[in-house]
């Protein structure tokens, strides 16, 4: 393994401390590498699937407001930088000497840029920053415990973790998982077997597609343009939902939950707020539970359904026609068909608006 310390070419820094070019920079043919394995406590980690003939390694060594003598005499006594290839796999690792135990006097956030061959795996650790990949195929596995995760055009198995940030996606296929307890997760235009789960924050998903599992207790739920089957659930905030196109069973413990432009079959609950479902078709089943609030569902009339409904303060019922079946309750349980059956329509709320329109 080739060690990399402080040499003659040390760069110049601004005048708060933050590196205008990279402390070092390493290159080596772009053909011999299959992999990356990379990792610092202190900085961040990107990789670009965008190399040449030529793979880079980018260092950078940065403290705000230090000047470039502090931060070159700190790296010559507390650290060691180590980069090669060996095996097809193109090795980074910054780390101190020994336990730095007065980060004052000794810290540094030393990060890397890596451009690499769009096919290759990696292995991503730093506990101190984010971790950034893009242009990639293959198995992508990255942890940060102090930063941020983001994620722009790889396909492959996805699996990225933080527990202090936020996440972004987009434009990604294939198997995602991704997961943080101190954030957001912002999903965009992505394909596949997509798993997204926080305790800290809102989760956001816009034009996804495939099977979907998304899971938050710190926040709300936004989902857009999204088909396939999604499951989605919150017990810290409210659920909006607009063109939905497949199968959909989502929940809260903890607000509204309001879908618009649904087609397909939906299962939703909430125990801390109220309900709007605007379907678009129903394929199978639309099955609601709503004990904190109204329910307003609308379907599409002319069609068949088999409706279980049942309310236990008020039923109303708009535009329904063609209903064979029993009306209990003092009117707010009703049973049975509307033109001759169909798709399962089963509410149970605390008052209950059904529309036909």
């Amino acid at each position: 393994m080739i060690s990399v310390l402080l040499s003659a070419n040390f760069v110049t820094f601004r005048a708060n401390g933050q590196q205008k070019d990279p402390y070092m920079t390493r290159s080596f043919p772009a053909s011999s590498i299959n992999a990356v394995e990379a990792s610092t406590s202190g900085g961040s980690i990107t990789v670009n699937g965008d190399a040449g003939s030529q793979a880079v390694v980018e260092v950078f060594a940065t403290r705000d407001r230090w000047s470039a003598e502090e931060i070159k005499k700190v790296l010559e006594e507390n650290y060691t930088i180590e980069i090669n290839v060996a095996g097809g796999k193109l090795y980074a690792e910054a780390k101190a000497k020994s336990r730095i135990t007065n980060w004052n006097r000794q810290g540094l956030s030393i990060s890397f840029k890596i451009s690499v061959p769009k096919q290759v795996n990696s292995n991503l650790k730093t506990s101190g920053g984010s971790i950034n990949i893009s242009n990639l195929s293959g198995s992508q596995d990255f942890t940060t415990s102090g930063g941020s995760l983001s994620i722009e055009n790889v396909m492959g198995k996805i699996i990225g973790k933080t527990s202090g940030g936020s996440i972004k996606i987009a434009n990604s296929n294939d198997n995602i998982n991704l997961a943080t307890s101190g954030g957001s997760i912002t999903a965009e235009n992505c394909n596949g077997k997509i798993s997204l789960n926080t305790s800290g924050g809102t989760i956001t998903m816009n034009n996804l597609s495939g099977e979907i599992k998304a899971g938050t207790s710190g926040g709300g739920l936004n989902m857009s343009h999204l088909n396939g089957t999604i499951s989605a659930a919150t017990s810290g905030g409210s659920i909006k939902a607009n063109d939905i196109n497949g199968s959909l069973k989502t929940g809260t413990s903890g607000g509204s939950v309001n879908l618009d432009g649904v087609s397909g079959s939906v299962e939703a609950k909430t125990s801390g707020g109220s309900m709007n479902v605007t379907m678009e078709s129903v394929k199978d089943y639309v099955k609601l539970t709503c004990s904190g609030g109204g329910i307003n569902l609308s379907v599409p009339e002319g069609k068949g359904y088999n409706l279980n409904v049942r309310a236990n303060n008020n039923l109303e019922t708009s535009g329904l026609s063609g209903f064979k079946g029993d009306i209990t309750n003092s009117g707010k349980n009703m049973k049975g068909t509307v033109n001759n059956g169909g798709p399962e329509i089963d509410v149970n709320g605390t008052r209950v608006k059904l529309t036909f329109k």
